[in-house]
């Protein structure tokens, strides 16, 4: 990656977070002749997964290489990339100034994408194995582990709809209840009906041999499972956009900072893309927002340069 040189930089948009919403809309807005910077930890939420699913053109690629080779698609075209973490960020109505470890960059937009962390259930070899044999999406792994023994940690209510989805890969699936008891009798009826185990105990961890999942421990047995899913508590790294002032409403996955249909903020300057406002982007989802913000960004640059070319003319 480029490092910024001493001093302030200037540029149209700093986008921070280099993640497939990221280094999608970074691409597109490069490709738009925008000055480009984008500033990343390098700490995307799927870094430990080994492959990827329902990513056109790229099935069973690692997102880390997906990753490597956006950026530096995104390079060619002027995209500036950064390494670090924007420490803070303020606006004065006209420009946005980032503050970063390497220095302050001064942006006419900023936009955020910055994903946003798994909390998982405080049961031990989970956050080991989370990504590999712990994982939630069934889209992403289930084809992995088709016809396999498939284990269910509950999380919540909405852990029966996983069980339900993942029939679909297995005919071997185990609903862990861990303490959330038995589901209302038409939701038990269904699974019974098909097939699916449940088992009521609580759940004290997980068997891990060679470095993989092989059973789920229950009340003192070992049930033999050849993968978990269960159901993390997304958490959207959105402290930047809270200390700028974004609106954020609540709702039954916590509180989240509101944007418009393009991406805008309540700030104006500040848009958000990604994981860090809607916890269904998937990659797929998160690269299409990209390019759609990023059309919509430039779009509002463009109006921005024509007020500013009359504004000039008039005096």
């Amino acid at each position: 990656m480029k490092h910024m040189s001493s001093g302030q930089e200037r540029t149209d948009v700093v986008i921070v977070g280099g993640g497939p919403a990221g280094l999608s809309a970074a691409l597109s807005l490069g490709q738009a002749r925008r000055r480009v910077i984008v500033v990343d930890a390098g700490k995307p939420r799927n870094m430990t997964a080994a492959h990827m699913h329902g990513v056109l053109g790229h099935d069973g690629r690692s997102p880390l290489r997906l990753l490597e080779l956006g950026r530096k698609e995104a390079a060619g075209y002027g995209v500036q990339l950064i390494h670090g973490a924007v420490t803070t960020a303020r606006t004065d109505g006209t420009a946005i100034e980032v503050e970063t470890a390497k220095g302050s960059i001064r942006t006419r937009r900023l936009l955020v994408a910055t994903g946003l962390d798994d909390e998982l259930p405080n049961i031990p070899g989970l956050r080991q194995q989370w990504g590999r044999g712990v994982v939630v999406c069934p889209y992403c792994d289930g084809w992995e582990h088709r016809n396999e023994v498939i284990g269910i940690v509950a999380t919540s209510p909405r852990s029966i709809e996983q069980a339900q989805l993942l029939r679909q890969w297995s005919d071997q699936i185990v609903y862990f209840a861990n303490g959330l008891g038995e589901p209302p009798a038409d939701e038990m009826e269904a699974l019974v009906r098909r097939g699916i185990r449940f088992e009521p105990g609580s759940v004290f961890g997980l068997r891990i041999d060679d470095d993989r999942v092989t059973g789920v421990e229950v009340d003192g047995r070992v049930l033999p499972v050849g993968v978990v899913f269960t159901g993390p508590t997304p958490r959207p790294r959105d402290a930047l956009l809270r200390s700028l002032g974004a609106t954020t409403t609540d709702g039954p996955l916590g509180s989240w900072v509101e944007i418009d249909d393009d991406g805008r903020t309540s700030v104006p300057g500040v848009w958000a893309v990604g994981n860090v406002v809607n916890v269904r982007a998937n990659v797929s989802v998160s690269l299409g927002l990209g390019s759609l913000v990023a059309g919509a960004l430039n779009a509002d640059l463009v109006a921005d340069d024509i007020a500013q070319t009359l504004a000039t003319a008039a005096s």
